[in-house]
């Protein structure tokens, strides 16, 4: 439990002293500096506790899943098989076989487009989608809009960068067959509570897909209990590797629904002339899956679990109130997003008067800081706020408010004396040169 560095009443559930040992990074310096990590919100640090269960299904006990009747394989499956469990039991979801690993959340987006989207939907349908989205939860659904004649309608953002919700009735129309928006913004911070979106939508007979990358990592996440039809996340944002995903779906959809990939291990019998799919999740994990990834992932739940959500959560809010608090005193330093920290998550986005966001992460590097810089994979929300780019801090169980009064510290020090901007500087990080080899226009 720590009081933060102003004196003032706020504390946090959390030893974060003791959580920074489990994470190796951490104990480094960079530039002759201790790390301070806050960019957490695009790939979290890793604790022992995940390398040591990846490395032990190396040297222990590897083997392919699925596929042999030794000690092994047989091990090895029911590794992966338990990191299934685990998983479910920590979103709530009522079945291990509603898990399905993907890479990332970006593929199962795309799992889903590609499934459900192309066997469902037909011209004229509609879905809907916010004005917060990330591209995993947007271009996805824009490709199947185009190829199958679909309508895309976006919930737009209050003046404050909440979803406005007054227009769900407007635009929930009977041609609407999915709604997909994230729980948390990875820009604003805004937190949306899914359950009116996701009980009008139901009462029109239409699906709901959650995208809870910046959700399930850092709260309470019940998709039972929600009654969500799909939600999806990234391993690598909640303390797990790279490489794996999740797709949670409700199992008469998955059932429904035909595999994403074919090849080995989604068939149950297969002939010159037909095949039998497996059943779900099997279907839709074609080839060797990342299974020791997904053990991986599996060890990083079971880490957060037992700190528990509702701690890590408050956690975070104490740091970014804190944050907001700071940050708002330093002239020329604007924040996006909601004020107040209950309507928010662990993410605090903001530019400086006369320095470009690019320069500032850069500058900041140089003290050991790190923070993310670009448009964050959301470029129609950066152009609704007027924005080339941002600078965006996140905070996770790792960060504490003196990671907080660093960050502050050193953005006085750039306003004290500004870095030089560089001409014709990617917006989204790239260098010039990598940008024009792809084609891209540069900001």
């Amino acid at each position: 439990m720590i009081t933060d560095t102003t004196g003032a009443c706020t504390r946090t559930p959390l030893n974060v002293a003791r959580i920074r040992q489990d994470f190796p990074t951490l104990q480094q310096q960079i530039h002759g500096h201790p790390v301070v990590f806050l960019d957490s919100a695009a790939s979290s640090q890793k604790p022992v506790a995940v390398l040591e269960a990846m490395e032990q299904a190396y040297r222990s006990t590897y083997a392919n899943v699925h596929r042999g009747a030794y000690s092994f394989s047989m091990r090895i499956t029911e590794l992966y098989e338990q990191a299934r469990a685990s998983i479910a039991d920590f979103i709530g979801a009522p079945s291990a076989s509603q898990i399905v690993f993907t890479r990332n959340a970006t593929e199962a987006l795309n799992l889903l487009a590609y499934s459900y989207g192309r066997t469902f939907l037909r011209p004229g349908d509609e879905i809907v989608l916010t004005d917060l989205e990330h591209h995993a939860n947007y271009l996805p659904w824009l490709e199947l809009a185009r190829e199958r004649g679909l309508n895309i309608k976006r919930i737009p953002l209050t003046a404050e960068g909440t979803l406005d919700l007054s227009c769900l009735d407007a635009l929930l129309t009977p041609r609407v067959r999915l709604v997909s928006f994230a729980h948390v913004s990875n820009v604003l911070g805004t937190i949306t509570d899914p359950r009116p979106i996701i009980e009008r939508a139901h009462a029109l007979g239409a699906l709901v897909a959650l995208d809870a990358c910046q959700s399930a990592p850092h709260m309470p996440l019940d998709v039972g209990a929600l009654d969500a039809d799909f939600a999806v996340f990234s391993g690598h944002k909640m303390l797990g590797p790279t490489g794996i995903g999740v797709l949670y779906g409700r199992a008469e959809l998955l059932a429904a629904m035909p595999p994403f990939l074919t090849g080995g291990d989604v068939a149950r019998d297969v002939d010159f002339d037909r095949v039998v799919w497996e059943d779900a999740p099997l279907k839709f994990e074609a080839g060797t899956p990342a299974f020791v990834e997904a053990i991986g992932l599996g060890a990083a739940v079971t880490y957060l679990g037992k700190l528990g959500l509702a701690a890590v959560h408050a956690h975070e809010r104490a740091l970014t109130e804190y944050a907001l608090r700071r940050l708002s005193a330093l002239p020329g330093l604007r924040i996006y997003g909601p004020r107040d920290a209950k309507l928010r998550g662990g993410v605090v986005t903001f530019t400086v008067d006369g320095v470009a966001p690019h320069d500032i992460a850069t500058a900041l590097d140089q003290r050991g800081i790190a923070i993310r810089s670009g448009r964050h994979c959301a470029h129609p929300l950066h152009r609704l706020l007027g924005l080339d780019s941002s600078a965006r801090a996140s905070f996770t169980i790792y960060n504490d408010f003196a990671d907080v009064d660093a960050l502050v510290d050193g953005l006085a020090a750039i306003q004290r004396h500004p870095v030089q901007t560089a001409p014709a500087r990617a917006a989204d990080c790239r260098t010039p040169q990598v940008v024009q080899a792809r084609g891209f226009a540069l900001a």
